[in-house]
């Protein structure tokens, strides 16, 4: 088979395939590999990028191989999963600081390449829709890194969120915020009870989404997501039905995993051509 027929396969494999690695350094590595190949291919692709800790070992391998003059984002455009509502442009923890502090000021992504929902906006609907436009005129996302919540979140949403829904408005829960207090020093007060998110219809446009997790706090939320019912109680489940999800694993979320075996073997087992 030649290679623009390998390369068509890929494309068309509809799965979520769930790898098991050792450890969040070897995860951040095989993310990151499948990142450097897309751009190899696509120099002009969109990438989502998450914020949080699951994807920060992929930022960093990115940043480490950029430096090392591996990989080139100069033609690529970024388009971030959520803000809060009501930060100001300087607050260490507005999620557009947080992500140029943790990867996109770390490689040469042009200005202007870069785009977030605006949380300080007077026309918070208006905004919402302005974010979904220029997510389609950009040609939409190559590759979605994601992260997932201890309740199956995914970007900002919560359980009972419209498996159908865009770009909006949401209330935290008080269980997100008490989980997001660890980066306002502890004081669940100052963590702002509202976001921009894009939607669950949103993440599912992506062409390949890429969902990291570790550690035993998301072994539930993983085997939901994996081997659960569809349902907007676990709001990730609704990635059973795209074409294309890579989830990355390290044993501790894998725990729970009725198939773990068999996620273990046939990835072991598959063309190296084939990649994530």
């Amino acid at each position: 088979m030649s290679g623009d027929h390998l390369g068509l396969l890929h494309k068309e494999l509809p799965n979520m395939e769930i790898v098991i690695l050792d450890d969040a350094d070897t995860i951040g590595q095989v993310a990151a590999e499948e990142i450097c190949v897309l751009l190899g291919s696509k120099p002009d692709a969109v990438l989502g990028l998450a914020t949080g800790s699951s994807p920060l070992s992929i930022y960093d391998h990115l940043a480490a191989r950029h430096a090392a003059g591996e990989v080139t984002f100069a033609r690529a455009q970024a388009f971030t999963l959520d803000e809060y509502v009501g930060l100001g442009p300087d607050h260490p923890e507005r999620y557009r600081n947080v992500i140029d502090r943790s990867f996109t000021s770390l490689v040469d992504l042009p200005p202007g390449a870069v785009h977030s929902p605006d949380g300080l906006a007077a026309d918070i609907p208006a905004a919402c829709a302005a974010y979904e436009r220029a997510i389609a005129e950009a040609g939409g996302v190559d590759l979605q890194i994601l992260g997932i919540g201890t309740d199956g979140h995914i970007g900002f949403n919560e359980p009972g969120s419209s498996l159908a829904s865009r770009t909006r408005i949401k209330t935290l829960t008080r269980a997100t915020r008490s989980d997001n207090a660890r980066f306002f020093k502890g004081d669940l007060d100052s963590v702002p009870t509202h976001c921009l998110t894009q939607g669950l219809a949103t993440i599912m446009a992506a062409r390949h989404v890429v969902l990291v997790a570790t550690g035993p706090g998301k072994a539930l939320a993983v085997q939901e997501l994996v081997e659960g019912p569809v349902s907007a109680m676990w709001p990730a489940t609704v990635l059973q039905h795209h074409p294309h999800v890579s989830v990355l694993l390290d044993e501790s979320a894998a725990s729970r995993l009725q198939l773990a075996d068999y996620y273990r073997e046939t990835y072991r087992g598959k063309p190296p051509w084939q990649g994530l």
